[in-house]
């Protein structure tokens, strides 16, 4: 199966657009619509809404898209988009316990903006829906931008039509798809299971079946119902982080430089026939990262959010894996990303962390390799080399013991 890979497009029209930009497996027709190659099958890794004003769009397009062409489409679901499932209750008398006493008692329009800035990582969500609502010729004030949400949020609307035909994990072939990321703390937990899963497969299956028996309570409002769910995809309280999660899991270090998994989870992937997985979520920069263990395990963080350039990189699986996309270095180039995996040998640099620190992340058309390092207050540096200049030892980036 050819799969095209896209995630974290948090309601960027443009990032979407240039996804499809020359992309063999996936286009939009005229209409705007979505459509998919036959043979190939389009894997969307969550986050669809929150960034920018096409979220409503992008939902109804995805959505469009796997009602037609259902067995070539895989919709994984991300926070930003089953934390919305909390506004049912919070815009209805129950807000978060923290949320500021006038609030509690004033208008929807208010509390919802703090919520969205406060609660839900999604500081100028409501105004992008504000600004979508214009864009549809309709009423955009802070009521209407909340009977908007919860319109989407009815049991008959999109945002809940999509959610309940989203799941958590998707493996195909030797590749996991998964929102967040895998540990040795979410591997083979699923919410409300008496015991964890040892079964790669049957983890996923028991994993997308708890994440459906929500939605279903969320469709019919079962009172907290669904609130096993909304505490799964969110970080532990006073953290950023949820390891245990595969939606708000993080595979870097304190800093966000990207991290393999332990050795003893790659073992057990790899025991089961995954060698690779593939994951969104955690910015690292502009175009997705690669890393390797050297032994024949890769991951791939695909999530270019708040990067130099937020252009939708292609990440084209097949025979020949491959990604495109660009990234603006130290230097204030732009360059291009031509990353071919199956052409990479045991030799190659690409994957390995240098003796600074740095993640060799893909490699240039120019055939240079792109580093990578994150420093803290979210500074980065990208910077291009050939291989014989990267310091050395070159060692696969396992988090520390």
């Amino acid at each position: 199966m050819k799969i095209a890979y896209l995630t974290d497009v948090e309601g960027q029209w443009a990032k979407l657009e240039s996804f499809v930009s020359g992309n063999p497996l996936v286009a939009l027709d005229s209409l705007g619509r979505l459509q998919v190659a036959p043979g190939a099958r389009f894997v969307f890794g969550g986050d669809a809404i929150d960034r920018g004003s096409a979220g409503r769009r992008i939902v109804a397009a995805f959505l469009d898209v796997k009602r037609r062409q259902p067995e070539q489409v895989v919709l994984l679901a991300g926070n930003r988009d089953i934390n919305k499932m909390r506004l049912v209750t919070e815009l209805s008398g129950l807000p978060p316990t923290s949320t500021p006493l006038e609030l509690r008692r004033g208008q929807r329009g208010p509390l919802l903006r703090w919520i969205c800035d406060n609660t839900m990582g999604a500081r100028q969500a409501f105004r992008h829906r504000a600004e979508e609502l214009e864009q549809e010729g309709r009423a955009h004030d802070d009521e209407a931008v909340v009977t908007s949400y919860l319109s989407d949020l009815d049991p008959a609307g999109d945002l809940t039509a999509y959610l309940s035909v989203c799941q958590l994990a998707y493996r195909e072939s030797n590749t996991l798809f998964v929102h967040g990321g895998v540990s040795a703390e979410s591997l083979g937990h699923v919410p409300e299971a008496v015991s964890r899963v040892d079964d790669v497969d049957q983890w996923v299956l028991e994993l997308n079946s708890f994440f459906a028996r929500q939605c279903a309570a969320f469709v019919a409002r079962e009172p907290r119902g669904y609130a096993t769910l909304v505490a799964y995809q969110a970080p532990l309280p006073g953290t950023r982080l949820n390891q245990a999660s595969v939606v708000y899991g993080r595979p870097t270090d304190e800093l966000g430089n990207p991290k393999l998994p332990r050795p003893e989870v790659i073992g057990k992937l790899r025991r089961a026939g995954v060698e690779r997985v593939v994951l969104g979520h955690t910015p690292s920069g502009d175009c997705p990262a690669v890393l390797r263990d050297g032994q024949g395990f890769e991951l791939i963080l695909a999530d270019n959010s708040y990067g130099r350039s937020e252009r939708g990189s292609q990440l084209l699986l097949d025979e020949t894996p491959r990604i495109a996309g660009q990234s603006v270095l130290d230097t204030g180039e732009t360059v291009q990303i031509s990353t071919r995996l199956s052409s990479e040998g045991a030799g190659s640099p690409l994957g390995l962390q240098d003796a600074r620190g740095r993640l060799v992340k893909a490699r240039l058309e120019t055939g240079d390799y792109l580093t990578y390092l994150s420093y803290p207050g979210y500074r980065v540096e990208q910077s291009a080399a050939p291989a014989s200049e990267l310091p050395l030892p070159l060692t696969p980036p396992h988090p520390e013991p």
